[in-house]
């Protein structure tokens, strides 16, 4: 193989180099996204057991709450006993919290030791079991603040005031209209772990439909440029070493190292004559190859063809001596210096040309076994070697300091859709990824709507588009629902990750919220979906695909797409029931007690009177969400866990009015649905 010139080998060694200091330079200087006014600790803490009567909760966030925050107590019936709020005197926090703040360009870290508390009176405790506390402000940034915790009673139930009546109020309007604006930077809370914690920027994956990114979430878009060129500088490096080791072996040809040549020593460059001979007694004879004198006592490497029959190759001779081994030009095996000395003076011709090898062996890198290669394979091993632990020590020392997970379950910085609900940890990436029990199952990627806790609105979203094969189907015919779901390249996905048991959830309701139906369609192998569908009354549906889709650098993206369904016929709309909080599924009666509020992540508990739940797909319940109107689809899951005997869910209404709630629970291995009327003022 030719060896790398030393003008070009100083350039790649150079841009290498430079390509090295840049990795470590911007992967260095990435920082976490800046996170401000968290929670950062409670009394009584998130997840503790509290067996007095306690007359009020406090919250110790990093700086004073806006005046116009939100803050709920809900008792285990999911009635709120909350009464109003105060700010308390600051104190020292337990342990200290660190937060970043974006100055002249670049983030800088600002520790807290100091808590500002919000105090929420508790009216009465009416039963034991657990009490969630949500809040929901906007930090000094602008920035949406808002979270939960949970904590359990055990001591005695007191009564409440006289004259006594379960507040509903919602969130004074100008602090939801100010969440909306930064509706993707929703925090949970941030308890320290560790003497001094940072707030956590969101998950890579949660934030993460392929629609964009912020810049102050990850390396950014110089970062990974800069990445790209090293890797396609050090590609391009080896593709021409390949290429000049093809054009070596065509031509027969190979040239010495500086060592080998005598260039050290002032001699001449070899060259290479190839002779032809005859083997006979196990030894090849007739080879001979002229070349300068290296000083030192090296031997010069000379690539000589051995002729058998019609047939010419290449062979390989002793290229340098160094200490006792001789290290052949082409396979870079040391030897015994003593034989192969003997065997070179008693074959060696009158000009000091050196024994053909009989027996030549794959070409190596004459560059790697030459001492004086300026750029050897030993060489450039280090060199990438050294990028790429650059590259992934400047990422890491972006996020020295920056924990992401509190003994509260909660975190710093939660994506669009709320915070993990309480005693869990946020997912991963977005609703669709955590476990049942992790927080409101809230699927972004209908940005156009300009709401984010609402989705299904529209058909794309995401970089994936639904792509119904029908839009109708005759009245109370049983047909096959067949659709794909499409990418940017207009090629069907085939790649879906299984979530609560399936790998897409199709959702079918009427557009006056009646004939709800849950499916789970199949996929064929050119990624068509199908799944038999029968509907009884004429009119217009709408058809939600609930799933989580691979995409092709293996993050999960999860979406809610929805397209308009038809049935011809005349249609006469159904009027939505009245608000009850009892409904009737199947034998089953089924309740439901919470206060859903707008922007605010709330407990919604249903109580089946059954004599034992099953899980159904994963969970002990499944709550669909639907908006009246535009048909916002809002997917909620509830904790792992029964709570208290009910089924506990985290909903965040996205804006007041009306919805119905769509309730599936499993009894005997059955499947029944409870339908509900919320109104959300």
């Amino acid at each position: 193989m030719r060896r790398l010139p030393q003008t070009c080998g100083r350039v790649v060694s150079g841009l290498l180099a430079l390509l090295l200091a840049s990795a470590v330079a911007l992967l260095a200087s990435a920082q976490p996204a800046a996170a401000h006014g968290t929670l950062a600790m409670s009394t009584p803490a998130s997840g503790a057991t509290v067996n007095e009567p306690l007359t009020s909760v406090r919250l110790y966030f990093t700086e004073k709450a806006a005046a116009n925050a939100f803050f709920t107590i809900t008792a285990p019936g999911g009635v709120r006993v909350d009464n109003g709020w105060s700010y308390g005197e600051p104190k020292p926090l337990d342990k200290p919290v660190r937060e970043y703040f974006l100055v002249n360009g670049q983030f800088e870290p600002r520790e807290y030791t100091t808590g500002f508390p919000v105090v929420v009176p508790v009216s009465h405790l009416p039963a034991k079991g657990q009490y969630s506390v949500s809040y929901l402000s906007v930090a000094s940034d602008g920035d949406t603040v808002r979270g939960t915790l949970t904590f359990r009673y055990n001591g005695r139930v007191t009564a409440a005031p006289q004259g006594w009546s379960a507040p509903s109020t919602q969130p004074d309007p100008a602090l939801v209209a100010a969440t909306e604006q930064h509706g993707s930077s929703g925090q949970g809370s941030a308890v320290p772990t560790t003497a001094v914690e940072s707030a956590a920027p969101p998950s890579a994956a949660a934030a993460a439909p392929p629609t964009g990114s912020s810049d102050e979430s990850g390396p950014g878009a110089l970062a990974w440029a800069g990445l790209a060129v090293a890797v396609g500088a050090v590609a391009g490096f080896f593709f021409w070493r390949r290429r000049s080791a093809s054009t070596g072996r065509a031509t027969g040809r190979g040239r010495t190292s500086s060592a080998t040549s005598g260039r050290r020593g002032g001699g001449a460059r070899t060259t290479n004559k190839a002779a032809a001979g005859k083997a006979s007694g196990g030894k090849a004879s007739g080879a001979r190859a002229s070349s300068g004198r290296a000083n030192g006592g090296t031997v010069g490497a000379a690539t000589v063809a051995q002729t058998t029959g019609d047939k010419r190759r290449p062979t390989t001779v002793p290229a340098a001596r160094k200490s006792n081994a001789v290290v052949t030009a082409r396979t870079g095996v040391a030897v015994d210096s003593t034989a192969t000395d003997q065997a070179a003076k008693a074959s060696a011709t009158t000009d000091g040309a050196p024994t053909v090898d009989p027996d030549p062996r794959p070409d190596a890198d004459l560059a790697a076994v030459t001492p004086g290669s300026r750029l050897s394979n030993t060489h450039l091993a280090l060199l990438v070697g050294g990028l790429v632990i650059a590259l992934l020590a400047g990422f890491g020392l972006a996020r020295v300091g920056t924990g992401d997970e509190s003994p509260t379950g909660g975190t710093a910085r939660q994506a669009a859709g709320g915070p993990p609900a309480p005693g869990q940890a946020e997912s991963a990436t977005d609703g669709h990824q955590h476990p049942a029990g992790t927080g409101p199952h809230t699927h972004r990627g209908d940005g156009a709507t300009g709401d984010t806790l609402a989705t299904g609105t529209t058909v794309s979203a995401g970089g994936y588009a639904l792509q119904p094969l029908e839009r109708s189907q005759p009245l109370g015919v049983r047909a096959d629902y067949r659709f794909r779901i499409v990418g940017t390249d207009r090629q069907p996905a085939t790649r879906f990750a299984v979530v609560h048991d399936k790998p897409l959830h199709l959702i079918v309701v009427g557009r006056d919220l009646s004939g709800y139906q849950h499916l789970h369609p199949t996929m064929a192998p050119d990624g068509t979906w199908s799944v038999p569908v029968t509907l009884a009354r004429p009119g217009g549906y709408r058809v939600y695909a609930d799933f989580s889709v691979t995409a092709t650098n293996g993050t999960q993206v999860p979406l809610v797409l929805g397209v308009d369904h038809t049935v011809p016929g005349a249609h006469t709309p159904t009027a939505l029931p009245p608000v009850q909080a009892q409904a009737t599924a199947g034998p089953y009666a089924v309740s439901m007690n919470g206060t859903p509020t707008v922007g605010v992540t709330a407990p919604m508990h249903f109580q089946v009177n059954a004599p034992a739940l099953e899980r159904y797909l994963g969970a002990y319940g499944h709550l669909v969400v639907v908006r009246e109107g535009d048909l916002g689809y809002v997917h909620v899951h509830p904790e792992l866990e029964l709570v208290d005997g009910s089924v506990k869910f985290w909903l965040t209404a996205p804006s007041s009015g009306r919805y119905r709630a769509f309730f599936d629970f499993q009894v005997a291995g059955k499947v029944h649905t409870a339908e509900f009327t919320i109104n959300v003022p």
